[in-house]
């Protein structure tokens, strides 16, 4: 059966005309049906007066589709972007952040970058760098199965894309536009790339993704830049398209090539084309090869395989684990954790079992130090975190069993990463994803499926709330957190009848054990995971 497509649209520069938009997009949409989303690239706010926008953020008026919008492109308009990894603006209209990748629960990916290209430091809040554009790229890039993406959202054009195409009339593509988007379009491969910026409609013939007689056919590309919303000479800033996500399509129906494709623009000539060499972007790291930590403040390389690069012109943290600024009932120095729930430590990690778990062998992942969030942790923490994970997926695994994780980043102090196990014979992972999106959708939550092999660390900037679950696939689902969230989403999903049908376990608080029962649990599942233990090799 035949996937039904997604009906989006696009638009370019909108300048603070939001009734203009919105009063077009309502007279589309009764002429031709509903659309899925409004995607806008450009300029979003403009330099008029904010009475029209006053209107949409205080509810008085609503957009009657929903929008997601890049992020600024000036100094004048970043005064609307408060949260730097996306927020809601108003009312069906939502900050996708400053990069990252947005998957709907349809199975459609889309790439974003917002603002426009800086060579220098430090990077202005309007602006990506190369540094940016190496991350999204290795984000997705390192796997295996990579293929392409659905959609790229860029504000400035890549620069060169009108080589081998038509004519981009009076923008001139050798001197326009920025070269690292460029080079994020090569490896990207997006099947659709929406830009703005230029005040004008530029539909590029669709390119080839792979070299000819050389490498097995890929889809193709179609670039297209849109004009500015009410502009004076009509030119197009609304383009209206259908799409049927990537991962559900057959892949002879997906590589068909148009009959009027033409090389792809971003290797140089003919010759550079056969030999596989492209336009490279200045100043940009070798693509792939490193990860940039979103924090900022320490703004540390560190390599694909999570320790530290010795190229860093900065120092490894200290071996000293962060302290808590207070209490911590998970600090494992601190005098308020329950020692006797620990049943195994790690380097710089330790497993407890959970106070009132959903199980008996119901365990916690935690970081020796203070961190809040798995966003935070040093290189060295989240590389043993993944020990303990992968760990414990061969423990669960031999006694039957299947591990769920979830972290929720919202209302607590200390990372608690929750491993539920759940036994093979009562339901599929599959089973298992549905019902979290299933009880999401009912709650009004949006879980986003993210790419298997991601790291939260480029989806999430410390200090945002957050919830994910990871499956013992390594899928992950996860949730940016705006406003409220259920504290025990995470049990209630686990506990409900789809899964482990317990639903009176729900709250932790209804679980709870005395302290030599506790003890016992400890006992037994210690001398259980013993066989297990990869700590007792280390130093």
């Amino acid at each position: 059966m035949a996937q039904k497509p997604l009906r989006l649209l696009a638009c370019g520069d909108v300048e603070g005309k939001f009734d203009a938009l919105f009063n077009r997009v309502r007279a589309i949409q009764k002429k031709s049906g509903n659309f899925d989303l409004l995607l806008c690239v450009g300029n979003f706010f403009g330099s008029t007066p904010d009475a029209e926008w006053k209107e949409y953020k205080t509810g008085v008026k609503k957009a009657p589709i929903q929008t997601y919008v890049l992020g600024a492109n000036n100094q004048e308009t970043v005064k609307y972007f408060q949260d730097v990894d996306g927020c809601e603006l108003a009312e069906n209209i939502t900050y996708l952040g400053r990069k990252g990748v947005f998957t709907g629960s349809s199975g459609l990916q889309i790439v974003y970058l917002s603002g426009t290209e800086s060579l220098n430091e430090p990077v202005p809040g309007y602006s990506f760098s190369p540094k940016d554009v190496s991350s999204l790229r290795t984000m997705l890039c390192s796997t295996p199965q990579f293929k392409g993406v659905d959609i790229l959202l860029t504000s400035p054009w890549p620069k060169y894309v009108g080589n081998f195409g038509n004519s981009s009339g009076e923008v001139d593509t050798k001197k326009c536009g920025s070269a690292l988007i460029s080079s994020l379009a090569t490896g990207l491969k997006p099947r659709y790339h929406f830009a703005s910026l230029e005040k004008t409609y530029y539909e590029r013939l669709p390119y080839r993704n792979h070299i000819v007689l050389q490498e097995n056919a890929q889809h193709a590309t179609r670039f297209i830049a849109l004009a500015n919303v009410g502009n004076p000479e009509k030119k197009k800033y609304l383009y209206a398209f259908s799409i049927v996500p990537m991962k559900l399509m057959d892949a002879a129906e997906l590589v068909k090539q148009p009959p009027d494709v033409t090389e792809n623009p971003y290797r140089k000539s003919g010759k550079e084309a056969s030999t596989g060499k492209q336009t490279p972007a200045p100043e940009e790291e070798s693509a792939c090869q490193f990860f940039f930590d979103l924090n900022e403040k320490q703004g540390r390389k560190r390599s694909s395989t999570g320790r530290d690069s010795k190229s860093s012109p900065h120092p490894k943290q200290p071996r000293k684990p962060p302290q808590p600024p207070g209490p911590c009932w998970f600090c494992l120095a601190s005098p308020e954790v329950e020692k006797h729930l620990v049943v195994n430590i790690g380097t710089h990690c330790y497993l407890a079992l959970a106070k009132g778990g959903l199980s008996d062998d119901h365990v916690l992942i935690l970081p020796i130090g203070h961190y809040q969030s798995v966003v935070e942790l040093s290189a060295e923490v989240v590389e043993e975190v993944e020990k303990y994970k992968a760990t414990l997926r061969r423990f669960f695994r031999s006694r039957g069993k299947r591990c769920v994780l979830f972290e929720r980043n919202y209302k607590s102090h200390h990372l608690q990463l929750q491993v539920i196990p759940v036994p093979l014979s009562s339901c599929a992972t599959d089973d298992i994803k549905d019902a979290f999106i299933t009880q999401a959708q009912e709650q009004q939550i949006e879980l986003l499926e993210i790419p298997e092999h991601s790291d939260i660390k480029q989806i999430a900037q410390p200090g945002a709330a957050y919830f994910y679950v990871e499956l013992d696939t390594g899928e992950k689902l996860f949730h940016r957190i705006k406003k409220n969230f259920p504290l025990q989403f995470g049990r209630e999903v686990l506990a409900s009848e789809a899964i482990l049908n317990i639903p009176d376990k729900s709250d932790w608080r209804k679980c709870q054990m005395s302290k030599e029962e506790e003890e016992t649990l400890a006992r037994r599942f210690r001398k259980d995971f013993e066989p297990f233990d990869f700590t007792v090799d280390d130093d």
